[in-house]
């Protein structure tokens, strides 16, 4: 199953599926945020942070897009659509009985606190639950992350418990939150 459209809309959003037109505004965001995001991210190359790196990584997500097993989206404002300040995805699909992902999301960091990121959360439930007929999507959140917990929570995600040294972030294997949100289907 694919996605309907290539971009989303919400009342102050747009989000577009991953495509390589994308990397030298995905590279312009990653470098603005790099420091920002840095403890919440796993250590990164320094080709990440350029548009050929960015390209490349674009090019993957699209063909993980078209095969149906993850789909990365990158936000900006509607009044500002060249301008990427944030991503959210559905990444790493199991169908069969399982009909899960994991939720992924980041933002600028000067755009933290004013509601975008739970818009954009709300529109990714909408289209994992609706378009994709997806059962259940997993949020991993690491504890100290108060902002990000915060969202899931708003976009109705519940605790399902303490995952110990789940992920290795910036280096160090952290203990996260697994927030879940099941579809009534």
């Amino acid at each position: 199953m694919n996605l309907c459209a290539s971009t989303y809309e919400t009342a102050r959003l747009a989000l577009r599926l991953a495509a390589p037109s994308l990397a030298p505004a995905a590279a312009d965001y990653h470098r603005r945020n790099r420091a920002f995001l840095a403890p919440f991210d796993p250590v990164r190359e320094e080709s990440f942070f350029t548009e050929a790196g960015q390209r490349d990584l674009l090019e993957e997500e699209a063909a993980r897009a078209r095969g149906d097993r993850s789909y990365r989206f990158y936000l900006s404002l509607r009044e500002e659509p060249e301008r990427i300040i944030g991503l959210a995805g559905l990444n790493d699909l199991v169908r069969g009985a399982f009909q899960s992902c994991f939720l992924s999301y980041k933002l600028d960091m000067d755009l933290c606190g004013r509601g975008y990121m739970t818009e954009a959360v709300e529109e990714l439930v909408r289209i994992a639950f609706g378009e994709l007929g997806l059962h259940r999507i997993e949020a991993n959140i690491m504890p100290r992350n108060k902002a990000s917990l915060r969202v899931a929570e708003k976009a109705g995600f519940y605790n399902e418990g303490l995952a110990l040294k789940y992920l290795r972030i910036h280096g160090v294997w952290e203990d996260h939150i697994h927030m879940v949100l099941r579809s009534d289907c």
